[in-house]
């Protein structure tokens, strides 16, 4: 990628895409397959009728939506049009897209004529209030347009092909005008935080950080043309839509977008479409792993997985090696705040780097971790993890207080998560500030021990809280996934961490559970355990 790309931002890309790969294969959703030139051309398309719909530079456009290439479309035409995408989460409810289109102000949105059995668009008029002076939303008095993705939609909303339509009134010219005034500066998106300890806060980042952050990511972790992506990370969290769109944009990866992570339609796609590169949180690679129907799928072309967590076991590292077959598996770390990169390791890198920790700074960025007084810790030891550099935030969105909070006057970037740096500068995360937990005066950091736990035989995964003790403060909970056809009790488990952890970070108390609650991302959701935990205590 030449380096001077990111100064037209997005829409350049697009461009450069289309001139570079030209009829390589850009996206496979179900049976349409469009090259890049098709897609460049759908995008431009798209962005007129974005200016039809009276989209102005640097007004805001949600997109309520799982993966598929209309959403790709939608967003790409936003950005040549000069707007700000805004990604709603698939899984929110409708008070809670009401919050970031309000928040936002968005002015047009995109969203799926149904998903998962919902309407997206009852969802949001229930909660924002009926149509009222030729507003869709009377409780949204900046949404001028609603457009749903299908051919049918309901009342004062478009049709996705009435809304393309629309567009044919711009001329060619117009559009390239428009897509000529965005540069690397311009914000390109606001994402939001998942909103676990409060409201969630909208991260805003610009088009040149976004390039500069994947095209780096890119090089490190070996994407390249002719690479078959299967993209199962939403397109409303940044690995999604950064670390997959842009990236294949950049590269000339064939984009397939998976709308719902389900093991057998992906242990089908994988075969069917020869998928190379699979990116995912751990979940996606232990649900392959542990699938019945595993067997029965041939997987050989998979050749790089790139994931991150807290904690990524060892255990789960090999097997991704030897039984998914992977030639190569990377980890990383960032957050939202951070353009969704900060570390990461390299191609290349022993596997004992890539098992153990998130890999190095990436170029341009400081990474650092500081004690309780800010003071910087010394290898080995863990303190709170600080990032310093290009891809730190603009700020969150018209909340300069909240931004202060997170990024001081030096800079840095506090993420709330505790890590440890070796000599080499290679990150451990261990665990949230927040999720640690005192044993008896020992600080016992959940990662950790969900870690030692997923190295038992029968474990798939664990997750483990603190609940409270009367003689100790707080002792650890683990909830515990077993492998199909495994067995293994609680006391089974608390033995075996007695013999792999000191005894304060074992956890006193084990649940055999069927399921854990998740966001989209398969993350984890600690508060809802916490909360469970509370509920019980209570009664």
């Amino acid at each position: 990628m030449p380096s001077d790309l990111s100064r037209g931002g997005i829409p350049a890309l697009v461009d450069h895409a289309a001139e570079r790969f030209g009829h390589h294969e850009a996206v496979v959703d179900g049976t349409a397959r469009i090259s890049f030139t098709e897609l460049r051309d759908r995008v431009h398309a798209a962005a007129a009728a974005a200016i039809a719909a009276g989209v102005g530079k640097g007004d805001r456009v949600a997109i309520w939506a799982p993966n598929t290439l209309d959403w790709i479309t939608a967003a790409l035409g936003t950005l040549t049009a000069g707007g700000v995408i805004v990604p709603v989460n698939t899984r929110y409810k409708g008070a809670e897209a009401q919050y970031v289109l309000a928040k936002t102000r968005a002015k047009l949105l995109f969203a799926s004529g149904s998903f998962l059995g919902t309407s997206y668009v009852a969802m949001l008029r229930s909660a924002a209030g009926p149509a009222a002076e030729g507003r869709p939303f009377a409780g949204l008095p900046d949404l001028a347009v609603a457009v749903v993705l299908a051919d049918d939609a309901p009342d004062s909303c478009a049709t996705w092909s009435g809304f393309l339509a629309a567009g044919a009134t711009v001329p060619p010219e117009a559009v390239a005008a428009r897509a000529a005034t965005v540069t690397a500066d311009d914000v390109g998106d606001i994402i939001f935080t998942s909103g676990t300890t409060g409201r969630p806060k909208g991260v805003t980042t610009t088009h040149g950080q976004s390039i500069r952050v994947f095209a780096t990511w890119s090089d490190g972790v070996g994407l390249t043309e002719g690479d078959r992506y299967l993209i199962v990370n939403p397109f409303f969290h940044t690995f999604g839509y950064k670390a997959g769109i842009l990236a294949s944009l950049i590269t000339g990866a064939t984009m397939i977008p998976q709308a719902v992570f389900d093991v057998d339609a992906v242990l089908s796609v994988i075969q069917a479409e020869k998928v190379t590169v699979l990116p995912g949180a751990p979940t996606i690679y232990t649900s392959l792993l542990d699938s019945r129907t595993r067997d029965r799928y041939n997987l050989s072309s998979l050749r790089l997985a790139v994931t991150g967590a807290a904690s990524v076991p060892l255990s789960l590292v090999k097997r991704m090696s030897t039984e998914l077959g992977f030639d190569t598996v990377l980890t990383a770390y960032g957050l939202s705040e951070s353009c969704g990169t900060a570390t990461m390791c390299r191609k290349g890198d022993p596997p004992e780097i890539v098992a153990t920790t998130s890999g190095r700074a990436i170029d341009g960025v400081e990474v650092t971790t500081v004690d309780a007084a800010g003071k910087p810790t010394a290898p080995g030891d863990p303190g709170e993890v600080r990032i310093r550099g290009y891809n730190v935030m603009r700020g969150y969105f018209e909340d300069p207080e909240a931004t202060a909070e997170a990024v001081d006057a030096d800079g840095w970037l506090h993420t709330g998560d505790v890590g440890i740096l070796d000599e080499q500068g290679n990150l451990r995360i261990t665990d949230r500030i927040k999720d640690m937990y005192i044993v008896g005066g020992f600080n016992a950091y959940p990662a950790e021990i969900e870690s030692a736990l997923a190295g038992h035989p029968a474990v798939s995964e664990a997750a483990v809280i603190g609940v409270p003790d009367s003689r100790l403060g707080e002792v650890g909970k683990a909830y515990v996934l077993l492998r199909p056809g495994a067995s293994a009790t609680p006391a089974e488990l608390v033995d075996f961490c007695r013999r792999e952890m000191a005894n304060y970070k074992v956890p006193r108390h084990v649940e055999i559970v069927s399921e854990l609650p998740r966001n989209a991302m398969g993350k984890v959701l600690k508060y809802e355990l916490r909360a469970r935990e509370e509920s019980a205590g209570s009664r």
